[in-house]
C-alpha cells in the first residue's frame, strides 16, 4: 500500500486545515487508517485513527473536540479535519495504515504503511 499525505501548510492559531491521505495498491477498506505527528526532537505521537470494519474513531486527548478523522472507502481516501489549531499542533503529520487491535491503535509500531508526511505550522 502506498500512502500520499497532503494538505499541510501554515495557519494562524485558531485556524483550520484539512489533511488528506490518498491510498493505492492495496485493499484500503480493510485497513485501519491513522494520523500521527512528529515535532522536532520529539517522538511520533498518535493523533487519531478510524477503524476499517465499524468505522470507530479514536483520538488523542490533546485533539478531542478539535480534530475529526474520516475515511471514504470508495475513493481510497482518509482525512483529518483540524480546527481551533494551537501552536502546539505544529508538527509533520503522517498517515498510517495497519490492522492494529484496539489496545494498540495508538502505537505507531502497529501500522505497516506510512505516507511521507506533510508539515503543519501554526503561528501565534
Amino acid at each position: 500500500v502506498q500512502l500520499q499525505a497532503s494538505g499541510g501548510g501554515m495557519v494562524q492559531s485558531g485556524g483550520s486545515l484539512r489533511l488528506s491521505c490518498a491510498a493505492s495498491g492495496g485493499t484500503f477498506s480493510t485497513y485501519t487508517m491513522s494520523w500521527f505527528r512528529q515535532a522536532p526532537g520529539k517522538e511520533r505521537e498518535f493523533v487519531a485513527a478510524v477503524k476499517s470494519v465499524n468505522g470507530d474513531r479514536h483520538y488523542a486527548d490533546s485533539v478531542k473536540g478539535r480534530f475529526t478523522i474520516s475515511r471514504d472507502n470508495a475513493k481510497n481516501m482518509a482525512y483529518l479535519q483540524m480546527s481551533s489549531l494551537k501552536t502546539d499542533d505544529t508538527a509533520v503529520y503522517f498517515c498510517g495504515a495497519g490492522r492494529p487491535i484496539t489496545s494498540s491503535i495508538s502505537n505507531p509500531s502497529a501500522y505497516y504503511y506510512w505516507g511521507q508526511g506533510t508539515q503543519v505550522t501554526v503561528s501565534r
